[in-house]
This record gives C-alpha cells, sequence and structure tokens, in this order.
C-alpha cells in the first residue's frame, strides 16, 4: 500500500471523524481503512487517534499531522493537475451533489454527454434538498440554490432564477385566489414548505410596492423533497414556491396557476460551490463549466417561455 493512500485515508478518517464514514467515502473496506492507519501510525512511530468504542479523535500529533498531510495532498494534486492540463485527458472521478429539482432537471442530463467528451472520467452524483457539508462528504462540487453557509468556500454563480407561487386550479377553486402575499396568510392559506434540518419557521421572499418582505407562512404539508411539494401542488393540496425552471411545464398546460402575482417573490441565486482545492483539478473545472455553459440557457429558455 502507498504511503500516499495512507495520507488520503487519514485525511478523511480525520475529517469524517468515522473509520467507517471515511470507508465509504474512499469506496474501501473498514479493515483496508485501518490498516492504512496503522501502517501510517507505525511509520511515523505515534498514535494519529484515539480509539474508543463509541469515538475516535485525533491526538494532538494527529491534528499536527493533519496540516502538513493537506499540504502534501495539495501539492500532489496540484503536480497531477499541471499534467492533465498539458495533456488534456482527464482521469478520475467526480462527486458532485445538487438539489433534487436542479439536479434532474439540468445536472443529470448534461452527464452522459460529458462523459462521452472525457471517457477517462467517472461521475457520482449525490442530489439532495437536504443541506451538506462540501468538505466533510468528500464533494468536488456541489449546485445550490440561495446562499452558502460556509464562506471559506469558493462560490461561482450561474444565474438569478426566476420563481413563482403557483397552485392547481382545484385548489384555487375551493380556496379561493389569493393575488397578494398578505392574502396567505389573512385566509390561512395551505403553504407547502421545503423542510430543512433545523428549520424552525418558514419564510416567503415575496417583493411588495414597499420593497422585499419576508412572509411567513405556514401549513400541514412538509417534505424534504421539492418534488413531492410540487406533486402536492398538482393534486390540489395546497400553495408552492417553485424556481420556474422546474415548473414551467406545468404551468404552459395549466396544471398549476400562478398565485399572489402582485408580490412576486424575489429570484433565487442558482451557483455551484468548491473548495480552492478542488478548484485546481482540471476534470473538475472541466464539468463545471461544461454544465453552467448549458444549464444557464436551459434556465432562460424556461422562463421565457412561460
Amino acid at each position: 500500500m502507498s504511503y500516499l493512500d495512507n495520507i488520503r485515508t487519514f485525511v478523511r478518517v480525520y475529517e469524517l471523524g468515522s473509520m467507517s464514514a471515511a470507508g465509504r467515502d474512499l469506496r474501501i473496506s473498514p479493515a483496508v481503512t485501518s490498516s492504512r492507519i496503522a501502517q501510517l501510525e507505525e511509520r511515523l512511530s505515534v498514535r494519529l487517534f484515539q480509539r474508543t468504542t463509541r469515538s475516535l479523535t485525533p491526538t494532538e500529533q494527529g491534528r499536527a499531522f493533519y496540516g502538513g498531510a493537506c499540504e502534501i495532498l495539495d501539492a500532489v494534486d496540484k503536480a497531477e493537475a499541471g499534467v492533465v492540463d498539458i495533456t488534456d485527458h482527464p482521469k478520475g472521478s467526480l462527486f458532485v451533489a445538487a438539489p433534487l429539482g436542479v439536479g434532474r432537471r439540468l445536472i443529470a442530463p448534461q452527464v452522459p454527454d460529458f462523459l462521452q467528451l472525457y471517457p477517462d472520467v467517472s461521475i457520482r452524483l449525490r442530489l439532495t434538498d437536504r443541506r451538506i457539508d462540501l468538505t466533510t462528504e468528500g464533494l468536488d462540487l456541489a449546485f445550490f440554490l440561495g446562499q452558502p453557509e460556509d464562506s471559506a468556500l469558493r462560490i461561482r454563480k450561474i444565474a438569478d432564477v426566476e420563481r413563482v407561487l403557483c397552485a392547481a386550479p382545484a385548489y384555487l377553486e375551493a380556496r379561493g385566489h389569493p393575488t397578494h402575499g398578505d392574502e396567505l396568510i389573512a385566509r390561512n392559506h395551505e403553504c407547502l414548505n421545503l423542510r430543512f434540518p433545523g428549520a424552525t419557521e418558514f419564510q416567503w421572499p415575496l417583493v411588495t410596492a414597499d420593497g422585499p418582505k419576508r412572509f411567513r407562512v405556514s401549513g400541514r404539508f412538509e417534505s424534504d423533497d421539492g418534488d413531492v411539494l410540487t406533486d402536492w401542488a398538482l393534486t390540489g393540496h395546497g400553495i408552492v414556491l417553485k424556481p420556474i425552471f422546474e415548473v414551467a411545464e406545468h404551468l404552459r398546460e395549466g396544471r398549476l396557476v400562478p398565485v399572489a402575482t402582485e408580490t412576486p417573490p424575489e429570484p433565487i441565486q442558482m451557483a455551484c460551490l468548491y473548495t480552492h482545492r478542488r478548484r485546481q483539478d482540471p476534470k473538475t473545472r472541466l464539468f463545471m463549466e461544461f454544465v453552467i455553459d448549458r444549464i444557464g440557457e436551459v434556465v432562460r429558455e424556461a422562463e421565457t417561455r412561460v
């Protein structure tokens, strides 16, 4: 087993705080993970982690070694990136995350074309509407809607995405057709909400005559899957706040109808997030540029056709 593999394994164990989690991330067995750490400790003649049946914590020597290990991996990645740039033949795997709606409609359709251009690259695509941690989950690149919580990461803006409040005709016939954000609350409309871990309330940012305002809405329907909210809206269970590109076809064909149009939602930023280290990797850069060029056009087309 190479010394460099052992260092990479140590870094992932340190960052994820678990042998099993690091093994899953690196696609190796727990036994191999443990063996690599043991080999590294034997070479360095120190204990890098304190192990109990319930926890794994780095020792003082482990914390000291982590900084130098990251520098070693950064240098290797930078050297490899320089070689790949020269040969224009990227290799290896990419781990990419995106929200469900963005991933299914915008990212996933681009993957086959990208892999046809670069046959020695593989892509693992994780789609989830929950908040993710780019570093601890070992991601190379994450597409997202909104504002990132970690300001230490690098961000590449793609577009400001128009959004819409909409509901099914059956719901509006039964509950009335709100024209203003205040009516959502005054008339106790059923608002379909995207639930994030730790969320205690739901606020929809709408543009009023007096400027942007956040409306605290409520409803009995919550999910951490944005497509579930769309399905509930289509079957007449309430009003949903969605990027236009996600519901453009439903709007064009009348299955969903815009509401509260006097106070439309504020646009939301679509961007991709990466660490400085990941940005140095040519395959990460190539995939990011490839996707951005295409999905910006798809979003604009969807918005203009509604």
